[in-house]
């Protein structure tokens, strides 16, 4: 019997001193005035422009955490901070599980939830024809026409969409070899690798102990002639290593979502992850199916957030087909772009991860070759691999060519025009998803649709001194003309019922960059950029 005793006294004298993960919510940011009058102090100009084009108002999700919340607690004996994210106001901790929950006695902070499954947390709460080109570009594509070529890419790319003025974050585990390996000398000679950072190790490392990131980026914006090349491949990318190549823990989760953040505050259009989380090195952390339900892992929630800010996340479903079945996190979240696999002759890849996700939606979104797919490998050789590691980037870069033929579509508007091409959209199912894509379907159907809107349509003279004309074309009703200044605020909203020549007053407004907006009766618009002179 005192053995017994002896036994439980041991384990849970190693409970009580195991550090443990968890997040830390605040109740409020008490600046966010000051924030809103002064967009650029958290927004590079290119997020706002964004933020223009699509017609997105800034919120507090925007405004960055009080430094002080972080600081006190920072502060406490036995607690360290290890991620932030102002989208859900909320850091990472490390720390004994008691000095943990006596964090919920400051005033600031509003409660706390534990990684661990075995601890009880607090309460969740959470306040046609196709247009004819001048010019013909030709690609040598090699053993990665299929992957293109499958969901229509190599339309696009005829037509000279290649991801040009498109900007894409890849977040993931190691870069190796970018910086050396030929498939990416054309990137390098280009600039088009805007800027990088490791928010595992907190410093500019991309030769961790994987080279996944690198091979998953080769399929973007990969380029060797006649062997491989990327769906989007003069796209810019930002290249972010949040995976810990080495240990499985849920810091993982919370540096996802701070390189999510700054992603967005850099302007980016597109962000690609080809990770996903369900287990990890300690089992109290894993998380079961009923979680995914893209409201309950951090991950998920921060990624389900993106869409809003005007970002298109294209995510691996996973490669769990013959074991946990599933798919994982963030694979769950909501407005994304969930991506599983097929072979060279679509059909379904046994490895990917299946739906729906546990509030039951369809997940995968779409599907794109993942199984036998060309990468760049750790030699930096092209070769083939396995995996909606690949699938996912894939789609990523179609999305970024898509996405350069129309620029004024918004986040949900491009998702969903993909989603409408898939070969099963009438009828998905748990495996496929909607099916298989076809972007050359998306491009020729958008364009009829919006050169029918840019036909109704008149604004001159561009540039402009005093006056703006807005005539409506073809007797179609022009309900409101908005006119938002570079930074995203409205200076001018015109109510009117107008199917002829309306005019705006613009001799009091300053020289620069403006968006006109026109919304017409049916509540479909036009945006086009004006220069005051």
């Amino acid at each position: 019997m005192k053995n017994c005793i002896y036994i439980i006294i041991l384990l849970f004298g190693f409970n009580a001193f195991a550090q443990e993960h968890a997040w830390v919510f605040f109740i409020d940011k008490p600046n966010s005035a000051s924030y809103f009058a002064n967009p650029l102090t958290m927004l590079s100009q290119r997020a706002i422009d964004r933020r223009v084009r699509q017609n997105i108002a800034y919120d507090s999700k925007d405004i960055p955490i009080n430094t002080a919340y972080i600081n006190q607690t920072d502060a406490v004996t036995g607690i360290e901070v290890k991620a932030k994210s102002k989208w859900l106001n909320a850091i990472h901790v490390i720390g004994l599980e008691q000095d943990i929950r006596d964090l919920e006695n400051f005033s600031f902070v509003d409660h706390v939830e534990f990684a661990s499954n075995l601890i009880t947390r607090s309460s969740t709460s959470n306040n046609g024809e196709n247009t004819v080109f001048d010019e013909t570009v030709t690609y040598n594509y090699g053993g990665s026409f299929n992957q293109v070529s499958q969901i229509g890419v190599d339309f696009l790319h005829q037509n000279d969409f290649t991801g040009q003025g498109i900007q894409i974050a890849v977040l993931d585990a190691g870069f190796g070899g970018v910086d050396t390996f030929s498939a990416f000398q054309r990137i390098r000679d280009n600039n088009q690798i805007l800027g990088s950072y490791n928010f595992v190790e907190r410093n500019q490392n991309l030769n961790t102990a994987s080279t996944h990131g690198m091979s998953v980026l080769s399929t973007i914006v990969g380029y060797v002639d006649n062997e491989l090349i990327g769906t989007a491949v003069d796209a810019s990318v930002y290249l972010f290593v949040t995976e810990d190549a080495i240990n499985e823990t849920p810091l993982e989760e919370s540096l996802w979502v701070e390189a999510a953040e700054k992603a967005d505050s850099l302007g980016v259009d597109i962000i690609n992850t080809s990770l996903g989380y369900q287990d990890f090195d300690e089992a109290k952390y894993d998380h079961a199916y009923s979680d995914f339900n893209g409201s309950t892992t951090f991950i998920a929630r921060g990624a389900s957030i993106l869409a809003s800010r005007g970002i298109v996340l294209t995510v691996s479903a996973g490669n769990d087909g013959n074991g946990f079945h599933y798919i994982g996190t963030p694979a769950d979240a909501t407005d994304v772009l969930t991506v599983g696999s097929v072979d060279e002759f679509g059909n379904m890849s046994d490895f990917s991860s299946y739906g729906p996700s546990a509030d039951n939606r369809i997940k995968p979104d779409v599907v794109a070759k993942g199984q036998l797919a060309t990468i760049v490998n750790s030699s930096g050789n092209v070769g083939l691999s396995n995996g909606t590691s690949f699938s996912s980037p894939i789609m990523c870069g179609a999305v970024a060519s898509l996405w350069q033929a129309f620029p004024d579509k918004t986040s949900y508007e491009i998702m969903q025009m993909i989603r409408e091409s898939a070969h099963l959209y009438n009828a998905p199912e748990d495996h496929f998803g909607y099916g298989i894509p076809n972007f050359q379907n998306v491009y020729t159907t958008a364009k009829i649709d919006d050169n029918t809107a840019l036909e109704q349509l008149l604004i001159f003279p561009n540039p402009i001194t005093d006056i703006l004309y807005i005539s409506s074309l073809n007797n179609k009703e022009i309900k409101t003309i908005l006119l938002y200044n570079n930074i995203g605020s409205l200076i001018l909203n015109k109510n009117i019922q107008n199917t002829g020549l309306e005019y705006i007053n613009t001799k009091n407004i300053n020289t620069g960059l403006y968006y006109a907006k026109v919304v017409f009766a049916d509540n479909s618009f036009a945006i086009k950029k004006i220069v005051k002179q």
